[in-house]
């Protein structure tokens, strides 16, 4: 089985040709990092055009590195949400077409499963795993139990662990994305010269918060000094508020480790996947943490913890051995949860 997969939820376009037997045979993707950094953050309408304009040629390009025509593939799969919904419309409507013309199957990918399967796809890791998905729109601890099978342990009741690097990166005068940016500055700091909050450390369950974090780097910086902020200053709050990070989510993901097993005895892998799995010092964090619990650790490699249409084929391989296949009236969606039974995470009280 050989697979078309196209990803447009965010600001990367992507598109992929994959088999049945793990191969990912072409893997393009055209960033728009470039098109969004003068604003320090992604622009939808920059974004929905810059797909517009780079898709096609990826497309063309995947299947010539593949060795294949249209008429070889089996199926084609686009993320159908969640994700901006301008872009989203382009992937689906262009897969849509594809599958239309060449009388294909077409898949509609939610985008989170995408990056809940990647590890099938690397590792061919066996049902059910534990799940910590990481990103700058999600942050989650799901069970995985099965494709199209999820349930969720725990979310953020604020900010996505990736946005919030974004935001302390702009914060520290530093480039965007924010993670790689903060990851890079934080080498050479002292992660023990600001004693930044550790978000939900403690407490019962497995959501999460890092819009407090957020607000403590703001008061960190504003303390400092009047000036610009030196190179040290800099090191030493990304050092600071990245092992916070770390710390917080290895606290929360201990927590859904028993409930992992308490649900699934034998249950024995823990999966990281999303963009911000790509932080080394969180997998380290998580690594050392799945081996004080006795657990298998998998992460997939960087450039498919990112978005990418690998990731988008697999999940439609995975989903065509099912015989799940969606038809020409399903319509894109922004939001999208994998587990729709989870209740919305409570802070305080208060329904985030």
């Amino acid at each position: 089985m050989i697979v078309l997969g196209i990803e447009t939820s965010c600001d990367e376009t992507a598109a992929a040709v994959v088999d049945s037997d793990r191969r990912i045979r072409a893997d393009k993707v055209r960033s728009q990092l470039a098109d969004h950094a003068p604003y320090g953050g992604i622009v939808p309408e920059i974004a929905a055009r810059a797909h517009i304009d780079a898709l096609d040629g990826l497309i063309t390009a995947a299947l010539e590195e593949a060795g294949i025509g249209f008429g070889e593939l089996d199926g084609v799969a686009a993320t159908g949400g969640p994700g901006l919904i301008g872009g989203v419309i382009v992937g689906v409507m262009t897969a849509k077409g594809i599958a239309a013309a060449r009388g294909l199957p077409f898949v509609a990918v939610n985008h989170l499963e995408g990056h809940a399967l990647t590890a099938r796809l690397t590792d061919d890791v066996a049902f059910p795993y534990l799940l910590l998905l990481v990103s700058g729109g999600h942050c989650q601890l799901l069970i995985v139990e099965g494709v199209g099978r999820y349930v969720r342990l725990g979310t953020t009741i604020d900010d996505a662990v990736g946005e919030a690097f974004d935001k302390a990166a702009k914060m520290l005068g530093l480039g965007y994305p924010g993670g790689p940016q903060v990851e890079a500055a934080a080498r050479d700091g002292d992660a023990a010269r600001f004693p930044l909050p550790r978000p939900m450390k403690g407490r019962p369950g497995c959501d999460f918060s890092f819009s407090g974090l957020k607000t403590a780097v703001r008061h960190a910086v504003e303390a400092l000094p009047p000036g610009p902020l030196t190179a040290r200053d800099v090191a030493d709050i990304a050092a600071s508020f990245q092992q916070a990070v770390g710390e917080s989510i290895a606290d929360r993901t201990r927590h859904a480790i028993a409930a992992f097993r308490e649900r699934h005895a034998g249950g024995d892998t823990l999966v990281v996947a999303g963009g911000v799995a790509a932080n080394t010092h969180l997998r380290f964090v998580l690594q050392t943490l799945a081996a004080a619990e006795g657990l298998r650790f998998l992460a997939p490699p960087q450039r498919l913890c990112t978005d990418n249409g690998a990731m988008i084929a697999w999940a439609g391989i995975e989903r065509l051995r099912l015989g799940l296949v969606d038809d020409m009236s399903f319509a894109p969606r922004p939001r999208w949860p994998l587990d729709p039974s989870a209740p919305k995470a409570i802070f305080a009280g208060v329904k985030a």
